[in-house]
């Protein structure tokens, strides 16, 4: 979306002149809080709360002191960039926003005043975002869970595991191209020097998950790698049963997906990213300025391993991994 398209929505993204009353004294009372993400308002429950925790640690308690206003995409990833426009429009105090790294880069390029805190699994300097994690600048910060950078060393964890294995499929989401752009060539290149072959299947939409699987096994894959996406980490109860179905050994991103029953996980904890998010809402709110707020990465990588999964799929974890684990699932 063209910067004068989203200027444009905001100008346009009228509220019918009877509430403005009712909005004006609820933006004198307390401040809103924006909140746009391409999932579901269900799939992203937990971390939501945790943004919630996060606020809260800091003084703003929703209801009391702070009011929230939620847009869900639901997979319409095109959406975002609409809805936060309307929200801007709204005059929110704060927006935070993700689930879709161009949509992001959108409306941090569109929006000049509103303050946004965004989240995303890629690096944000190189995905235009920012262009400093020390120093983002103008009036945007946020938290990147790096989830592309960590490709390789998923790839690494499920040669180990799975030594005999010589094809991997990666699942993108092809309706994110920025993160799926960095999750393909990273992992493209692990791949070559533990002289593995990588497929790339796309199940962006939720009704192409079971056919990306399918896909990969008649390819021949020996396994699969979910990238980091947020679409797809909200799936991940939809890849987990997909996967046993299909007998496929999967390695997932953040721990929540280890614990919705992929094979194995690899990442920061994407609660403790949003909680993180919180704290930098509720810093803005009190005075700071976004820009001068550092981009924060992710500081601890959890591995989790499903053995109830791995039992289901006839397959035993050698003991010395076990023991590196930081969590097992029994």
């Amino acid at each position: 979306m063209r910067r004068r398209e989203f200027i444009t929505l905001i100008g346009g993204a009228a509220v019918p002149s009877l509430l403005w009353p009712l909005v004006a004294r609820a933006q004198q009372s307390i401040p809103t809080v924006g909140v746009v993400y391409g999932v579901s308002a269900a799939e992203w429950a937990d971390n939501i709360a945790s943004a919630r925790r996060g606020l809260s640690e800091i003084g703003f308690v929703e209801g009391r002191n702070v009011a929230i206003e939620f847009r869900w995409a639901d997979g319409q990833l095109d959406r975002m960039p609409v809805m936060a426009a309307e929200l801007i429009a709204r005059r929110v105090a704060v927006l935070l926003i993700g689930g879709n790294t161009a949509a992001v880069r959108s409306v941090v390029a569109a929006a000049q005043s509103t303050p946004i805190v965004f989240t995303t699994g890629v690096d944000p300097v190189e995905a235009g975002i920012v262009s400093s994690l020390n120093r983002p600048g103008g009036n945007v910060t946020g938290v990147t869970s790096v989830g592309g950078e960590l490709g390789p060393k998923r790839l690494e964890l499920l040669h180990e595991v799975l030594p005999d294995a010589k094809k991997i499929a990666l699942l993108v989401n092809q309706n994110n191209p920025l993160t799926a752009d960095v999750n393909v060539p990273t992992t493209l290149a692990a791949a070559a020097r533990l002289g593995l072959e990588m497929i790339v299947v796309n199940g962006g939409a939720e009704s192409e998950i079971e056919t990306a699987f399918a896909t990969a096994v008649q390819q021949g894959a020996d396994a699969l790698y979910v990238g980091s996406d947020a679409v797809l980490v909200s799936r991940r109860q939809q890849i987990a049963a997909a996967a046993l179905r299909h007998k496929l050994p999967t390695i997932g991103t953040g721990p929540e997906t280890g614990r919705a029953g992929l094979l194995m996980s690899y990442g920061p904890d994407q609660t403790e990213m949003y909680r993180q998010a919180g704290v930098y809402i509720g810093r803005i709110l009190k005075g700071e300025k976004a820009g001068d707020l550092p981009v924060l990465q992710p500081i601890k990588f959890t591995l989790v391993v499903n053995l109830k999964t791995a039992k289901a799929l006839g397959l035993t974890i050698p003991e010395s991994f076990l023991l590196r684990a930081d969590e097992v699932i029994e």
